[in-house]
């Protein structure tokens, strides 16, 4: 019988998560065995300062990478939307999983109903900072580390008037009921891969055991939004953000960029949906020549 090592971070939502992947292969391949390998990643020890300053996304994958490459674990499970853009051939992304509910939402301490002006809304990145700006003008914005359970303590102890986290999350970790407010995908263009779990494995690997998870949409999906972000040279402290969704045979792609003056730049793409990785770079590249009019 196959044995697949499946390797998460330690975090109660990556082992969720995890264990949605493994239920998935489970169900389309009984003979398979498979056992979660969990890790702590730089990522996850460090909650004293924001990405940008440790060192970015790639913090909370360079275990899990250093396992796949020793052969200690032989598949990874993430979330897409925290994953580095560049892709290392040695351990390339085998696919992406259908799309939880991609919109960002916002949360409020427990038994409270309106938003407290005098303390900040929380939140991890720079994109829901630039578009949270927007929508609440008067609202001081601050940076929250540590994972959803973590940053819900911080939030119920009264240190922000609320935070900005992804519904997905909340909703696999069963914590529905503590949103307030969805945000539509136009008042908050979310994250390269929000919602989409990305599957990372050995190059040369036989990958059938993972039909049964791989998605064609979110796949779909997934490359177009990482292509627009990479275009970009978007890290975790970029204001970038990007958004595809399918109808019938086209791909339609939002961006958001947010160029070196402060100026915020939002268009929509159209066009084939097996061209969606071209559509992104062509949109990221005339978004990032500076011809399109600031957002109003």
């Amino acid at each position: 019988m196959k044995t697949i090592r499946v390797g998460s971070r330690e975090s109660k939502l990556a082992v969720i998560q995890s264990e949605l992947v493994m239920d998935a292969i489970r169900a389309s391949h009984p003979d398979v065995v498979l056992e979660l390998v969990t890790m702590k990643t730089t990522g996850d020890k460090i909650l004293d300062r924001t990405l940008d300053k440790i060192g970015g996304k790639g913090l909370f994958v360079k275990e899990l990478d250093a396992a796949l490459l020793e052969g200690r674990a032989d598949l990874t499970v993430h979330s897409c939307k925290d994953l580095p853009m560049e892709e290392n051939p040695a351990i390339p992304l085998a696919g992406f999983s259908r799309r939880e509910d991609p919109r960002d939402v916002l949360v409020l301490p427990e038994g409270v109903t309106e938003l407290d002006e005098t303390k900040p809304i929380g939140c991890a990145s720079a994109r829901r900072a630039v578009q949270l700006k927007a929508l609440f003008p008067r609202m001081e914005v601050a940076p929250v580390r540590g994972n959803v359970l973590t940053r819900l303590r911080k939030l119920d102890e009264g240190q922000f008037s609320a935070l900005v986290l992804a519904a997905a999350g909340l909703k696999r970790l069963e914590l529905e009921h503590r949103i307030t407010r969805y945000f539509s995908v136009e008042e908050m263009i979310p994250a390269a891969g929000q919602g989409i779990l990305a599957l990372q494995t050995r190059a040369g690997e036989n990958l059938d055991y993972l039909d049964g998870v791989v998605d064609e949409e979110g796949t779909l999906c997934a490359r177009a939004e990482r292509a627009f972000v990479r275009a970009l040279d978007g890290g975790c402290s970029s204001p970038i953000a990007a958004h595809a969704q399918l109808h019938d045979e086209d791909i339609l792609i939002t961006g958001l960029y947010v160029d070196g003056a402060g100026k915020v730049l939002r268009r929509t793409v159209t066009g084939p949906r097996d061209r969606g990785e071209a559509l992104a770079v062509s949109l990221a590249n005339e978004m990032k020549e500076g011809c399109l009019c600031p957002e109003k």
